[in-house]
């Protein structure tokens, strides 16, 4: 089984003055939750979905999953103060629902423009090696400094890469990981992926895709705006989705 899960308990901090969190600011009549949602929808490998949200926000995602017929949507889950409370609240819900080969597709809800081509592969992946990220190259020069002032070190570009999500992985992998790690080292964490490194799996890497980026700033907005104007006004048929 395939489960997406997508981790929608942000309040959008970095969006400036909004009166709800950004995952339900609308474009073009849709909120941004209900269009990343739909990306799993409307693929033929998601067998199910959980979806994590701010707890005050519940019942108003229930609403738009009945009016949008959001079937796959069969958990609705409540987000814990940080990212990794999140995963590990969804986790948890679904201890008695996974087998341990099954396979969690976690996904930022402020991501919205997933491609299907990148939930295929996600999914490839992580039946061969259990893990799995999702980046795009790096393609500025990469400066390191330790102290915000002076250049430390130039390293070569075609070493670094861009973290996206979805991250994938087996059940049994995500699970042991945050069942195993430390309450100091998963508070230090900034993704999942760090995490079931700490914990000693190898996590292998999908290419992601420049169009598959977080709506964080207004500047972010515009940006899908003109994105969803371009493929048949928001409407859901995007012209990438296949790509």
């Amino acid at each position: 089984m395939n489960i997406g899960i997508i981790l929608a308990g942000g309040i959008g901090t970095r969006m400036g003055q909004i009166e709800r969190p950004k995952q339900f600011i609308e474009i073009y009549g849709k909120p941004i939750v209900v269009h990343t949602i739909e990306a799993f929808e409307m693929h033929k490998d998601i067998d199910q979905i959980a979806v994590v949200c701010l707890k005050e926000w519940m019942e108003s995602l229930r609403g738009l999953i009945r009016r949008y017929e959001l079937s796959k949507v069969q958990w609705i889950i409540e987000a814990g103060e940080t990212r990794q409370d999140s995963t590990n609240n969804a986790l948890n819900h679904l201890r008695n629902v996974c087998n341990d080969d099954d396979i969690l597709i976690i996904h930022d809800a402020a991501r919205p423009l997933i491609s299907s081509r990148i939930i295929t592969e996600n999914i490839i992946e992580t039946k061969k090696s259990g893990a799995v990220d999702t980046v795009i190259s790096a393609t500025d020069t990469i400066v390191c400094s330790l102290d915000g002032k002076r250049i430390n070190d130039i390293p070569k570009r075609k070493n670094f890469f861009l973290g996206q999500t979805p991250q994938s992985f087996k059940y049994s992998v995500i699970t042991n990981a945050y069942d195993t790690i430390t309450d100091e080292k998963r508070r230090e964490a900034t993704d999942d992926c760090k995490i079931v490194k700490a914990y000693g799996h190898e996590i292998s890497l999908v290419m992601g895709d420049k169009i598959n980026f977080k709506i964080t700033t207004s500047d972010d907005l515009m940006m899908l705006k003109a994105m969803l104007k371009l493929s048949d006004m928001g409407r859901g048929s995007y012209v990438f989705q296949n790509d």
